[in-house]
């Protein structure tokens, strides 16, 4: 009797696991398939992206041979597919190098666009706010004082890249807006800044010799001269983003050999 017994017993527990395991096993499987289905998807998405920045990477490199080379046109339009569609590190250096294609053609309007369109294309907050400020250095002979301030405003700040280059635009805009005397405080103040280079800060201190000597005419061409980022920051940018985020090249203008690397993207 008592076999008779385990034996039922275990027939139970039997039909019990076999029950369990039908309601189980199709999420089981569903969580493998799942598992291995994204991993499928991730090794494509990195085996594209690797390709497609490999590809982006020679068109960039040919038309930066093409812009030493003189050709401005050939080298404009080798960047036009990267511009509009290629991965985000190299889509934001062909915009800004085809911004200043155009600005050297003194095409104010469309290279102070194209800067604007690489700005949305960056890929971190050190293009972005370095396509910005081009942009808004571009048009400061031109903008009104609001639209100035609009733009430099959020590239001001502690933590923010160009926060010096930012300050010494809004002064100058300012100063071409009729406020020289809140443009000379703000040139003073940027003068005595911790971080601030020698060169902004002769360029600065010039600036307000002449507006106390009274010397208009002198000052519009010093704020022409300082309305363009000083030497090297291009390259601090390149190098705070190859801290950041690995090996890129830095965008070059016309005239100037593209380097070997690719950008983060």
């Amino acid at each position: 009797m008592s076999d008779f017994v385990n034996e039922v017993e275990e027939t139970l527990r039997a039909e019990r696991m076999a029950s369990i395991f039908r309601r189980v096993w199709p999420w089981f499987a569903a969580a493998l398939i799942a598992t291995i289905v994204g991993w499928l998807g991730a090794w494509a998405w990195q085996t594209w992206r690797s390709q497609n920045i490999g590809r982006a990477s020679i068109v960039y490199d040919k038309a930066m041979a093409a812009l030493e080379a003189g050709d401005q046109a050939g080298a404009f339009t080798q960047l036009q597919p990267l511009a509009r569609s290629g991965p985000a590190g190299y889509r934001t250096l062909a915009l800004m190098t085809q911004a200043d294609i155009r600005l050297s053609a003194d095409k104010t309007q469309e290279a102070a666009s194209l800067f604007d369109q690489a700005a949305k294309a960056a890929p971190n907050p050190i293009f972005h706010d370095l396509a910005a400020l081009r942009a808004a250095q571009v048009l400061i002979d031109t903008a009104p004082l609001p639209q100035m301030t609009v733009r430099l405003g959020p590239l001001i700040g502690a933590d923010k890249p160009f926060d010096l280059q930012a300050r010494e635009a809004l002064a100058i805009a300012k100063l071409e807006a009729g406020q020289t005397r809140q443009a000379r405080d703000d040139l003073n103040a940027l003068s005595l800044s911790l971080g601030v280079s020698s060169s902004m800060r002769q360029r600065d201190q010039g600036i307000i010799a002449l507006i106390d000597s009274g010397q208009g005419a002198r000052v519009a061409e010093v704020v022409k001269a300082a309305a363009h980022l000083p030497p090297g920051a291009e390259a601090q940018a390149m190098k705070l983003l190859s801290e950041a985020q690995g090996p890129s090249p830095a965008p070059a203008g016309p005239g100037t050999a593209p380097p070997a690397t690719a950008p983060a993207t």
